[in-house]
This record gives structure tokens, C-alpha cells and sequence, in this order.
């Protein structure tokens, strides 16, 4: 075994030890974060007093939404988000220990019948490979144990029939995906599938909403090598820009970081270490169409390029495929464009390919007006201070 697969299973051997003992007793592991207090009120003391997050992605969820908690631990964030979506949506907590799962699961039925309904539960699995459901491999390794090695091949062939048959997160199922400082608990040879799996399971226009904490530099190779700094939140943050970057890399949008304190969290050996919550959007696949559709930027700035290879400048027309086009009508971006459409709708069968990726494309007026727009209309008759 060379060095990095031994410190990893160093590294989630001490993660999982250090949040058993968190559920059977409070424990520090990572910087507090505030909540509603109304909220709050709802959600038993025990789960409060195990609370391990460091940010508050429950702010930005919306009533009647379908909604999974990554590494959701004694269940905080899933009794607070329930009270967020109501009797409409749904909340779902991932988890694989044993003894966080219990303690979460422990409250539910009292919980329901404080806020008058029930929309939650609580799912062992492990938040890089969501297709895995934990419990249902556990029923079947207690009815058909590993005796030799021969039963190994029985175990790899549950485990892919469960991922293909009974999926634990189905795809294309989830409105918002949440996490509160666990990203950084993966080790990062896990990392890229981890992110695969968000968009996988995110339904086209869902969202993902995830507190962590991060870097301002790399962190060294021998803090990286302390299990102990794991599973203080440390030793895995990611580097900001790269924590970005990941979510890009995974085929998300939309990327914008929602809250960046000023004052780190923590600093070791001169590193910056904050809590940051960032917002990314799936929903950008497909093939790109001209339907003559064009957006105008609004500002501030003079020039902005966006993750596809459009140019868009302040007050310009700039022509975009029908996809791209919806898209800045959406959240995040919708404040920021103006819709230019066609005066005459283009379906389509009419479209043609559209170079998405090629820069600044103007878009004329008269291509959206159509060439034989000649209407002249009369303003208000008015005269006076205020008239124009």
C-alpha cells in the first residue's frame, strides 16, 4: 500500500471516530455559525448541543423544495430546513455513522409532531458516492457475510446492482443540494466524484448550497498528514479558488460565492481559514440554437466574460443561443441582463447553430425588429417640467 492510500484510510478512520464520539458527546469540531432563532426553538436540545457546522446554508432554501443534507451528522440543518420547505417539501439526510444517524433519527417523531407534519429522514450513505445506499448493504452482509474470498465477488455484485436498481439518491431528483463543513472531510483523491455527484442529483435549474471552509494558501503536505487536523476542519480545506473551480469542473453554473467573512475563522502557520457558503446551478447542458435572442448587460462594470466564452458589454446587444438565453433569466443572473427577444418568435425547427464561445456577437436591431419593422408610435401629448 503506498503512502497516500495509507493516510487516507488514516485520515477517515480518525474523521469517524472523532464525530462517534461527537454523538454520544459534545465535542468542539469546527467553528460555530448562527441560526434562526425561531428555528431553532423547534430542534431538540440534544441535536443543538452536537451541532459541528460552520456556516448556515439553510437561509437560502425555499419553501415546498426537495432538499438532501450532505454529512448531515445529528441532523440539524435537516430539523431547520424542515420548518424552511414546510409540509410541501422534502428533506433528506445523508450520513454513514452509525451513531449520528442514530441520534438524528432518535427525534424525528416527536419533532413531526411539534411542527404539525413530517417531511424528513435520515439515509446512511456516503456523500462521494450517493448511488450507494449503506443500509441496505448492511442488510445484506448480515444475511449473506464475507466468509471467503470467494464472497467477494457476491458483495461487488450487490453493490452494483443496488447503485443501478435502488440508487440511495436517484438522479436528476434533488432541488437544492446542502452541506455544512464536510466537503473538506473527503479526502481528495474522492473529491471529483464527490462533485459528479452533486450535479448528478441535482434536477436541471437545481442548485447547490454548500458551507466549508477554506484556504488561503495550500495547506502543507505535513499538516495535511495529521488525521487529527481532518477532523478538526483543517488539514482538507480546500484553497478558495480551487473549492470554485471544482464546482465549475463538475459542469455547474452559476458559481458566486453568497457569504465570505472578512476575519478568518482560524490561522495556522500564517493560513488563512474561513467559513464560506457558495451557491452553483446545474442546468447549462444541451445543444446551443440562434433563435435571434439577444441579452443587454446592465453593469456596474464595462465588461464581463462568462464561463462559456461570452463577451457581454454594458449596453450591447449580445446575441446568444436560446439556452444561454434562459438562463440569464434565471437566478443568478437575471438582475444583471436585460431580454432582448425577437418581435417575430422563432421556433425550432427554424434554429440554426449557434457559436457559443466565440466572443462579443452583436446582435443588430433590426436581426431581432426584422428587416420590414417600419411602426412610428406617437408619445403622450405632454408639456411641462417632467414631461419626458
Amino acid at each position: 500500500m503506498d503512502a497516500a492510500a495509507s493516510l487516507g484510510i488514516e485520515v477517515d478512520r480518525a474523521v469517524s471516530a472523532a464525530y462517534d464520539r461527537a454523538a454520544r458527546q459534545p465535542a468542539g469540531l469546527c467553528c460555530p455559525s448562527t441560526n434562526d432563532p425561531k428555528l431553532l426553538a423547534a430542534v431538540p436540545a440534544e441535536i443543538l448541543e452536537r451541532d459541528y457546522g460552520c456556516g448556515d446554508p439553510t437561509k437560502h432554501v425555499r419553501p415546498g423544495e426537495t432538499v438532501l443534507d450532505l454529512g448531515s451528522g445529528a441532523g440539524k440543518a435537516v430539523y431547520l430546513l424542515s420548518q424552511v420547505v414546510g409540509p410541501m417539501g422534502r428533506v433528506t439526510g445523508i450520513d454513514a455513522s452509525d451513531e449520528m444517524l442514530a441520534l438524528a433519527r432518535r427525534h424525528r417523531a416527536r419533532f413531526a409532531e411539534r411542527i404539525g407534519y413530517d417531511n424528513i429522514a435520515f439515509r446512511k450513505g456516503r456523500i462521494q458516492d450517493l448511488a450507494l445506499d449503506l443500509d441496505a448493504l448492511d442488510r445484506f452482509l448480515r444475511e449473506h457475510p464475507i466468509a471467503s474470498s470467494a464472497d467477494l465477488s457476491l458483495l461487488e455484485e450487490e453493490t452494483g446492482r443496488l447503485r443501478r436498481q435502488a440508487p440511495l439518491v436517484a438522479s436528476d431528483s434533488v432541488d437544492v443540494v446542502v452541506s455544512d463543513c464536510v466537503l473538506n472531510l473527503v479526502r481528495p483523491d474522492d473529491r471529483p466524484r464527490l462533485y459528479g455527484e452533486l450535479h448528478r442529483i441535482l434536477k436541471a435549474g437545481g442548485r447547490a448550497v454548500i458551507s466549508d471552509i477554506v484556504s488561503d494558501e495550500d495547506i502543507p503536505e505535513h499538516l495535511q498528514r495529521d488525521p487529527e487536523l481532518w477532523a478538526g476542519c483543517v488539514s482538507g480545506a480546500m484553497r478558495e479558488d480551487r473549492l470554485l473551480q471544482a464546482f465549475e469542473d463538475a459542469g455547474l453554473y452559476g458559481i458566486t460565492l453568497l457569504d465570505r467573512p472578512e476575519k478568518p475563522w482560524r490561522t495556522l502557520e500564517g493560513i488563512e481559514l474561513r467559513s464560506v457558503t457558495v451557491v452553483a446551478y446545474k442546468g447549462k447542458e444541451g445543444a446551443c440554437w440562434d433563435r435571434k435572442q439577444a441579452v443587454v448587460y446592465r453593469g456596474p462594470f464595462r465588461e464581463v466574460h462568462d464561463d462559456d466564452g461570452h463577451v457581454l458589454r454594458r449596453g450591447v446587444p449580445v446575441a446568444v443561443c436560446d439556452k444561454t438565453f434562459r438562463l440569464y433569466m434565471r437566478e443568478p443572473y437575471r438582475e444583471h441582463f436585460a431580454p432582448v427577444e425577437p418581435r417575430v418568435p422563432v421556433s425550432m425547427d427554424e434554429a440554426r447553430p449557434f457559436p457559443c464561445g466565440a466572443g462579443m456577437l452583436v446582435r443588430e436591431p433590426r436581426e431581432t425588429k426584422g428587416d420590414g419593422y417600419s411602426e412610428t408610435t406617437e408619445g403622450p401629448s405632454c408639456t411641462g417640467p417632467g414631461c419626458c
